[in-house]
């Protein structure tokens, strides 16, 4: 991607100087002009209302893939904590940083969170570009994408990875629209082609019912999102090192085409988000009727834990869709899964195979699921979850 200038229809009104996160437009004689921080970010493009600047695509044979090396994650935060996603990429990170003999990186974006970058060195980053601004201390689009694609621009990664979360699903497609990038979404699985030095990224496609194996031979980066509780995090070190470079960004709020006026946060019922719980209590299909999911809630607060569901259960209105657990809903990767009433289509054990131990209880002694299950108990849910619970609660 390629910025231009059309000097002759630049009215000097400022937009592009306000939007540029990098400082790289001065305003000589009523005309912008670009100068040496120009790191073809595209934020300009976007702010200018009267098509005097230009982002052009790139043709793909015209991109030097030598001259792109090094493994990114885009690290994701809330409050103050990192999301689990943001340390299970940087153990796959640097699993494919290592295969290719090159240096793992984390972007961190945000405000006042200078003091969050040593724990993404500890999870295996050998450095951290760390940008900081008002504008960026809650997720935006437009600032976001601004200055990441400015710096991938600046610093060519050959690969990037984001989580595919509801943040990371919103980024990712706008910062390789703005790098004519490859993207693959939703990944769970990736590896290197060592005789290529192609980032190898596998996907479900058709419902889960096919994995596809895809590449981008042509573009650079190379990126992918990847599904939370799909990949193994590092056990963190305290004592490795590495380099954090701050990224100077200034950004003006006048520019920005939206505000974060309010932020509400509203958790499922009340009770833990699936994708961070360490206990996960899922009801499906043989419940029978949306009032017995009161077992599994019982039994999932007796374990300090969360409720699940399968599809089956979600589609019949039992519980909403916020608590799904599979190809279509959460993937979870908790310490323990327990599983009633679920017989184990390939949708729902694809997003909690990973679990630790996985407790499957149903009264069919052929259910799929017990082919992945660390303990299987074949009876009547009705009388064993509710045995569990009482158990639990004598202590």
């Amino acid at each position: 991607m390629a910025v231009r200038l059309i000097t002759e229809n630049c009215t000097g009104c400022n937009l592009c100087l306000r939007a540029c996160p990098y400082g790289a437009i001065d305003i000589i004689e009523g005309k912008a002009q670009f100068n040496d921080n120009c790191t073809q970010c595209g934020a300009c493009a976007s702010a200018c209302k009267f098509d005097a600047i230009r982002l052009e695509t790139a043709y793909t044979r015209e991109v030097d893939l030598d001259a792109y090396r090094g493994v990114w994650v885009i690290a994701e935060h809330l409050h103050g904590q990192f999301r689990r996603g943001t340390f299970e990429l940087l153990g796959e990170g640097r699993r494919l940083a290592d295969k290719l003999g090159v240096e793992l990186a984390a972007v961190l974006l945000g405000y006042r969170i200078e003091g969050m970058a040593g724990d993404l060195i500890a999870h295996g980053a050998d450095r951290v570009y760390l940008a900081q601004d008002p504008v960026l201390g809650h997720y935006r689009t437009g600032p976001h994408a601004d200055v990441l694609s400015g710096l991938i621009n600046r610093h060519k990664p050959e690969i990037v990875l984001i989580s595919a979360t509801p943040q990371g699903r919103d980024l990712a497609p706008r910062v390789a629209a703005r790098l004519s990038a490859g993207l693959t979404a939703d990944c769970t699985g990736l590896d290197i082609d060592e005789s290529e030095r192609l980032l190898v990224q596998t996907r479900p496609a058709f419902g889960g019912n096919l994995m596809a194996t895809i590449v981008s031979r042509y573009a650079r980066p190379q990126m992918a999102t990847v599904r939370p509780g799909v990949m193994k995090a590092l056990e963190p070190e305290a004592s490795r090192t590495g380099e954090v470079v701050t990224v100077p960004v200034h950004l003006d709020e006048r520019g920005m085409m939206t505000r974060v006026i309010e932020i509400v946060q509203q958790e499922a019922d009340g009770r833990v988000n699936l994708q961070d719980a360490e206990i996960i209590v899922s009801g499906g299909r043989g419940l029978g009727k949306p009032e017995n999911f009161a077992l599994i809630r019982e039994l999932a607060e007796a374990l300090g834990g969360a409720v699940g569901a399968s599809r089956a259960a979600v589609d019949a209105g039992w519980i909403p869709a916020y608590h799904q657990v599979g190809q279509t809903g959460r993937t979870v990767q908790p310490k323990l899964y327990v599983a009633c009433g679920i017989s184990g289509a390939v949708q729902h054990l694809a997003g909690m195979s990973s679990a630790d131990c996985i407790i499957a209880i149903n009264k069919d002694p052929a259910a799929p699921i017990f082919n992945i299950a660390t303990y299987s108990i074949v009876g009547d849910l009705f009388e064993i979850v509710p045995a569990l619970t009482r158990k639990l609660r004598e202590g």
